[in-house]
């Protein structure tokens, strides 16, 4: 390619492609949730759309042109990173993780949890001592008790609001905000 080609090309690319940059950054962004990664992408897009800007058939749609490429070069960079991850097991990502617990109000004594924690099934009860107290994970936890994650989830869940209920009732915490409460306030 003699070097008027190559300048008329760039001149091209530049008029064409250099204001969607913004757009393709957003999207990039959007993508990747991560800046450095995303300014590499749209620096590889960039790269490999001007090598092969003698494919783009002018007056048609660049962004979109853009974008496939920007989608080809991701879904290569992450099929080269070994970046998908499949889980041999679906609960597995859910079941590893040790849940939030929000912070105890300053006034509730021991007494208090006890006393409330007494006042809830048993089922519920072992689930509540074995995830906040013993800080086991969901998977752990359904080993030890031999149930689905999902029914510690279910009952840690249903356990936690029976909990709260008990305390309110003993005045040691504000009573919680039922679902109607909340969609009427």
């Amino acid at each position: 390619m003699t070097a008027d080609a190559e300048q008329t090309r760039w001149a091209a690319f530049e008029t064409a492609a250099m204001p969607l940059v913004p757009q393709l950054f957003r999207h990039a962004m959007w993508l990747e949730r991560n800046r450095t990664e995303a300014e590499d992408l749209v620096q590889e897009t960039l790269v490999q759309a001007l090598q092969s800007f003698h494919r783009f058939a002018p007056g048609t749609n660049c962004r979109a042109w853009l974008i496939t490429i920007l989608h080809h070069l991701r879904a290569n960079r992450r099929r080269r990173q070994g970046r998908e991850i499949v889980a041999a097991d679906a609960d597995d990502s859910r079941a590893n993780v040790v849940p939030f617990v929000p912070p105890i109000a300053d006034r509730l004594t021991d007494e208090d949890i006890l006393g409330a924690l007494r006042q809830i099934p048993p089922h519920h009860q072992e689930v509540i001592l074995l995830c906040d107290v013993e800080e086991m994970t969901y998977k752990e936890i359904a080993a030890a008790l031999e149930i689905p994650v999902g029914t510690v989830m279910s009952r840690l869940h249903r356990g936690r609001e029976l909990l709260r209920t008990a305390l309110a009732r003993t005045g040691a915490v504000p009573a919680p905000r039922t679902t109607r409460q909340s969609e009427a306030g």
